[in-house]
């Protein structure tokens, strides 16, 4: 049997650090080693004893989290999954810790704390073993309960129908779908990507109340234009639409052109935006004139989607294993045969852009 992930929590709340060491506690698979009240205190005890993965909150007295981060970065990389208010100034704040190597965020509402946090014990457990699984690195410059039933992206759209997808466009349209390990992933990506880009659609799994500050952050460091998708935008060349967290993002044709719908639905593969639904709907919509990349994130979310998209003639792109944060939804995307080509993560802008 593998030993347990050792988690050290570090948050201001005490109701936060006692609910959290629970909820993970519970789970045999983690061992919560320790809980602070602010990363001075973390440190002195993880001089003693290191951990698999942290989960920190940002904003704390003595040392915030963002400082914190950067330190154990620069110094010893490890997962960290961001536990942050669901305020805009928090969102803000929380992009940057994700910019400087966080793997993945826990939601922290201001009211009702403790009965979210345990409505959200699943997603907590799951994030935890995910960031366990992470090859973090320093830095580059710019870079327990009942498990729900796992839908498909049936339950959203039917399948792909070939006879809608053949004819060719002169817009050619990029989906990505990634999750853990994703948002420095598309950094690199988007960031790589001069002004006359094909239009990009993207589903990267994240809580609905950072999506739209992710995408700004995005737009101050891309060539392209970066914003949250809105229902009925035209997809179009030097674009990246950003699915809204929280709703599924799809592809829709019209006439010529590309608009995305912002639709309600459960979620798919446990997802909410989900990467199933978004290339499925890419493959309905567009066919043979679209791009499917699928990279760094844990589980399987995306793979079928993906082999839809190339069995109506789009090409397929899945992040390499070297480059992958964490090596799954590509991984399965190969194992269905749904990849055409692995690329490393540096080169995935130049395929985009046909260099």
């Amino acid at each position: 049997m593998a030993p347990p992930i050792k988690v050290m929590v570090i948050d201001d709340s005490a109701v936060v650090r006692e609910v959290m060491a629970q909820l993970l506690s519970a789970d045999r698979a983690i061992e919560v080693i320790g809980a602070a009240p602010d990363p001075v205190f973390a440190l002195a005890r993880m001089a003693r004893q290191w951990p698999d993965v942290i989960v920190l909150d940002v904003e704390m007295p003595r040392m915030d989290g963002l400082t914190f981060l950067r330190k154990i970065m620069a110094e010893r990389p490890t997962p960290v999954v961001i536990c942050s208010t669901l305020t805009t100034q928090g969102a803000e704040t929380t992009m940057q810790a994700m910019a400087a190597g966080a793997v993945s965020i826990v939601a922290k509402p201001k009211v009702n704390l403790k009965a979210t946090l345990l409505e959200g014990a699943d997603d907590l457990v799951s994030m935890v073993k995910a960031a366990a699984q992470a090859r973090v690195r320093r830095p580059v410059a710019r870079v327990a309960g009942a498990v729900p039933a796992k839908l498909t992206a049936d339950a959203v759209l039917p399948a792909a129908a070939a006879s809608r997808a053949l004819s060719e466009t002169t817009d050619r349209v990029v989906a990505i779908g990634t999750s853990t390990g994703g948002t420095q992933a598309l950094e690199v990506v988007l960031g790589g990507l001069p002004a006359d880009s094909p239009g990009i659609v993207v589903v990267q799994h994240m809580p609905a109340q950072f999506t739209a500050a992710f995408a700004q952050r995005l737009n101050t460091v891309c060539e392209i234009e970066v914003r949250e998708a809105a229902h009925g935008d035209r997809v179009h060349p030097g674009l990246a639409l950003i699915a809204p967290g929280g709703r599924h993002l799809v592809l829709e044709r019209s006439g010529a052109q590309y608009r995305v719908g912002v639709v309600d639905g459960p979620p798919v593969s446990r997802h909410r935006p989900s990467v199933d639904v978004l290339f499925r709907s890419v493959a309905r919509a567009a066919g043979r004139n679209a791009m499917g990349v699928i990279m760094t994130g844990m589980g399987d979310d995306g793979a079928r989607g993906l082999k839809e998209m190339r069995d109506l003639g789009a090409r397929t792109l899945g992040q390499d294993e070297d480059s992958c944060v964490v090596y799954g939804m590509p991984k399965e995307a190969m194992k269905l045969g749904a990849v055409e080509r692995e690329v490393a993560l540096e080169r995935i802008a130049g395929v985009i852009a046909g260099r």
